[in-house]
């Protein structure tokens, strides 16, 4: 728990770097509706039934949609929130909100201190994946949202439903991690692959821009090279990216694919990666000669020095490069926190 409430904290502190503090809803009902998701006699039904589980057990469950979250995560908006407002009693910290964004077709359960117990990472996750997002793909976001609110409820008041919930993570957990692990096993092997390929074949770039500037290759030639350099380069880099984006759809890392569709419709971007790409190799060309510094700097058009082509490209010639890396209204007022806090437990998912 350490580590994830440090790694909220330093968010916190770079979102507050970058940009003014969001200023968050203050929440007048145990359901906001801002987004409109509901009818009002489900917003009718869900209200009363969260504010009678309160009533009965002082644990706050509490919903809240919005249209959608602007510049923050829905992990920190939650987090905001959830502690602007207090949810839960102050004592026990037993409160738990339900956000839901709308436009960036997002939702999270985040938890208060003293549910993490039970409403753990895994089981939040598990509801939402399970009993949420199948119903918001069909658009039925009501219903995702109340039988979510029936699970937790549920769980919260018997023991035993949870033992067995939780039971059936660590069972299916088990037979994925076997599967997980052979999974990665395999995978790694084409990462290093190609990483070794990219590696080799950049450096090879590397030094065709080196020949160049100090007149050892000319540039007629040289630029000939370049270009059909590009291809194993190209190739190697789409050994690495595969394995790479599959393990993501395995191991969900929580990237999100469908914003990828903007990379289809504006390829602007593609030159700029390829300018950023070959002004990296001229400036690892000047650096490397700087570092040696033996040569100087001069073109030749077409003019190359056989021995330098001959040791340097030839198949049984060897050349290196030094690497580097870095690598929510409701108007009344009959709600309110009871000061509970949260420490960023819960989890989230998209649809």
């Amino acid at each position: 728990m350490p580590f994830k409430q440090l790694s909220i904290f330093f968010s916190f502190l770079f979102s507050f770097g970058i940009s003014a503090q969001q200023d968050y809803l203050v929440l007048n009902q145990i359901v906001t509706d801002n987004a409109e998701i509901f009818s009002p006699q489900e917003l009718e039904g869900l209200r009363t039934k969260l504010t009678e589980f309160e009533s009965q057990t002082t644990n706050q469950l509490v919903v809240l949609t919005i249209e959608q979250l602007g510049s923050e995560t829905i992990e920190q908006y939650a987090y905001g929130t959830f502690n602007k407002n207090g949810l839960g009693q102050k004592d026990k910290d037993n409160g738990i909100l339900i956000l839901f964004a709308k436009s960036d077709r997002e939702v999270r359960i985040e938890v208060g201190y003293g549910l993490e117990p039970y409403i753990t990472d895994a089981v939040a996750s598990r509801i939402i994946r399970n009993t949420m997002i199948p119903e918001f793909k069909e658009g039925n976001y009501f219903g995702g949202i109340d039988r979510a609110t029936d699970q937790i409820i549920t769980f919260l008041t018997e023991p035993e439903a949870l033992e067995e919930f939780k039971q059936e993570i660590e069972e299916e957990g088990s037979m994925n991690g076997w599967v997980k692990l052979f999974m990665a096993l395999f995978l790694s092997i084409f990462v290093a692959a190609g990483g070794f390929m990219f590696f080799k074949t950049y450096a090879s770039l590397v030094e065709m821009f080196r020949g160049m500037l100090i007149g050892k290759l000319g540039l007629l030639q040289g630029i000939f090279m370049v270009g059909f350099g590009m291809i194993p380069t190209f190739f190697s880099l789409v050994f690495v990216g595969m394995p790479l984006f599959f393990a993501t759809m395995i191991f969900n890392f929580g990237i999100h694919w469908d914003d990828a569709e903007n990379l289809f419709e504006d390829f602007s971007w593609i030159y700029w990666a390829i300018g950023g790409f070959f002004l990296l190799t001229f400036a690892l060309a000047v650096l490397k000669i700087l570092i040696k510094g033996k040569e100087d700097f001069k073109l030749s058009l077409y003019k190359n020095d056989k021995t330098y082509m001959r040791k340097t490209f030839s198949s049984s010639g060897t050349h290196s490069m030094g690497s580097s890396s870095g690598s929510f209204g409701g108007s009344s007022s009959s709600f309110s926190g009871g000061g509970g806090s949260s420490g960023g437990g819960g989890a989230s998912g998209s649809w």
